[in-house]
């Protein structure tokens, strides 16, 4: 097994710390406990930069931290951020982002945020709460919906501006030259 690297543990400390602060700072929708924020952005970003492991492990940290600083850890849901972040560092593991973005990274990053999305609030969030929790399945599905769509344009709109950002900042190789 590969050992993660410094950078990416630091990633995870910073990115579950974001991954709270964001939680915390939230737009209440009319569907009980469910929530429109910005921290699946910051998650999908770093899994995309460091991977499924970095992914999975900000969601878990920090949505473990938001809910124990709630009104406790509500199991389910911290699995499904966990398993949104390793699915979208799983399909975007080859994308090279240090070497710049285009549209076609750009298309592929969005088709991985919006299938973790989809598959976390509409699968495993549901069926989790079913299993562990015996709570009714129409206010969980409702729950799953408008959590996923939010957390599918959210993500698309701040993650994609995020990574089109940071690849900007990355000085490309050879594009530096040695001056005489």
């Amino acid at each position: 097994m590969k050992k993660l690297s410094v950078k990416s543990v630091v990633a995870i400390g910073i990115g579950a710390a974001l991954f709270f602060v964001l939680g915390k700072i939230s737009i209440p929708t009319p569907v009980p406990n469910t929530y429109i924020s910005l921290q699946y952005a910051i998650q999908a970003v770093l899994a995309t930069l460091f991977g499924p492991i970095a992914g999975l492990l900000i969601g878990f940290v920090g949505h473990t931290l938001i809910d124990a600083t709630s009104y406790g850890p509500w199991w389910s849901w911290i699995i499904a951020s966990a398993f949104a972040g390793l699915v979208i560092g799983l399909v975007t593991m080859k994308m090279d982002i240090d070497e710049g973005i285009d549209t076609k990274k750009i298309v592929r990053f969005n088709i991985a945020q919006a299938i973790a999305h989809l598959l976390a609030w509409g699968l495993v969030a549901p069926c989790l709460d079913i299993l562990i929790y015996s709570e009714p399945v129409e206010k969980l599905f409702a729950q799953g919906l408008v959590a996923g769509i939010s957390n599918i344009l959210t993500t698309g709109i701040v993650g994609t501006l995020l990574l089109v950002a940071y690849a900007k900042t990355i000085v490309k190789k050879g594009s530096l030259n040695k001056e005489d």
